[in-house]
């Protein structure tokens, strides 16, 4: 099994990466997502983030209010670190059950937003990077998820700087590039992981 940490600052295009790299036959397992199943109403994951913040991040069907959490810690390097000390640990417990039930010879593509900020690429054989110019990340998050620039800008800032996360890249993928171009590259990339899974790395 090739295990693979796939990241990307936000609005890079990560996630429509990922989406290739299934299409081509990868096994993913989705940080993101398995972030937001952790928190869930009547999870212990809920109880801790309530217990660390208050009542105030629950919306009125006691479901999480990501935005009104989201404004707490992105101002607050402290009170992130808070909520990554609860989330991570669930995220990273589920991913490997994930992981384990991927066939021996498969590749699995593991999401993970953070990877470059929390220092996980060694626990991967290898690291992609999803790698896009500031300016077009900005002009994603405004356009495409109606962000205000100075959110968009304060987002990133939050995130590992494009310099750090090439710094762990095994190989990287630009897609500041059409989608037919993208699409090719990601079956190039596709073709030199099965080769990896085959020779055992």
């Amino acid at each position: 099994m090739l295990t693979v940490g796939l990241t990307g600052g936000i609005g890079a295009g990560k996630s429509e990466v990922s989406r290739l790299l299934v299409e081509h036959g990868a096994h993913l397992v989705d940080a993101d997502k398995i972030a937001r199943e952790v928190v869930e109403p009547g999870t212990p994951g809920l109880a801790a983030v309530v217990e660390a913040f208050g009542e105030s991040v629950l919306a009125d069907d006691g479901s999480l209010d990501r935005a009104r959490l989201g404004e707490i810690v992105f101002a607050d390097p402290e009170r992130r670190a808070v909520l990554n000390g609860i989330i991570h640990p669930l995220v990273g417990e589920r991913s490997a059950e994930l992981q384990r039930e991927a066939p021996a010879d498969g590749v699995v593509v593991h999401d993970v937003p953070l990877l470059a900020e929390n220092g996980l690429a060694e626990l991967y054989d290898l690291v992609i990077v999803v790698d896009v110019a500031p300016e077009t990340q900005v002009d994603r998050l405004v356009r495409l998820r109606g962000m205000g620039e100075e959110e968009a800008r304060a987002r990133m800032g939050a995130q590992a700087g494009r310099e750090e996360r090439l710094a762990v890249a095994d190989l990287v993928i630009d897609n500041d590039v059409p989608l037919d171009v993208l699409r090719a590259r990601v079956g190039e990339v596709w073709g030199e992981l099965e080769a990896r899974a085959a020779r055992g790395y």
